[in-house]
C-alpha cells in the first residue's frame, strides 16, 4: 500500500479491479480546502485513460511490475506465442497455475457467477468461481490476470 501523495509517473496500482498506470499527477493545493492528488490514469488491458482525484493520505494497492523484453513469433489457433528475448522461452497469453490458498469450495455451485479471491504460486490474487479449491490448477489470462477455466491434471 503506497499513501497518495507518493504516486508519480510509471506507478502501477490496482483499483477497482483492474491495473493501471500513472502517466500523468498534480499536486494541487487549493486556498480552501484539503490537499489532493490530480492523475491520469491508464488501464493496462484497454489503455483507456481515466482521470482520478485521491486525498492526501489516502491507501493506494501499488502493483509491483516487472518489465522484459518479448518479440512476437507467431499465433497458433486462438494463442499469439511471445518469446522472452532474454532466455528464449516461449509462452503464450495464457498460463497454468496452482492454486496455494482460497476458502473451501461449494460442490455443485456452478448456477450462479459468483467470485471469490484465491491466491496462486507466484502470489498474486485471482477472483475464481466457488467451486474452486485451494491445490488445483487453473489457467489465468497473463495480460489482465483473470481466470480463464480449470485445468484437469
Amino acid at each position: 500500500m503506497i499513501n497518495a501523495q507518493d504516486i508519480k509517473n510509471g506507478t502501477c496500482i490496482r483499483m477497482d479491479g483492474r491495473l493501471y498506470f500513472c502517466v500523468e499527477f498534480l499536486h494541487v493545493k487549493p486556498g480552501k480546502g484539503n490537499t489532493f492528488m490530480r492523475t491520469k490514469l491508464k488501464d493496462v488491458v484497454d489503455g483507456r485513460v481515466l482521470e482520478r482525484r485521491f486525498n492526501i493520505g489516502e491507501k493506494l494497492e501499488d502493483v509491483r511490475v516487472e518489465r522484459r523484453p518479448f518479440q512476437y513469433l507467431y499465433t497458433d489457433g486462438d494463442d499469439d506465442i511471445f518469446m522472452n528475448n532474454e532466455t528464449f522461452e516461449q509462452m503464450p497469453i495464457k498460463t497454468v497455475l496452482k492454486i496455494t490458498y482460497t476458502e473451501p469450495g461449494l460442490k455443485g455451485d456452478t448456477a450462479t457467477n459468483t467470485l471469490k479471491p484465491a491466491t496462486v504460486e507466484t502470489g498474486a490474487e485471482v477472483r475464481v468461481p466457488l467451486f474452486i479449491n485451494e491445490g488445483e490448477l487453473i489457467e489465468v489470462d497473463t495480460r489482465d490476470g483473470s481466470y480463464i477455466g480449470r485445468v484437469k491434471a
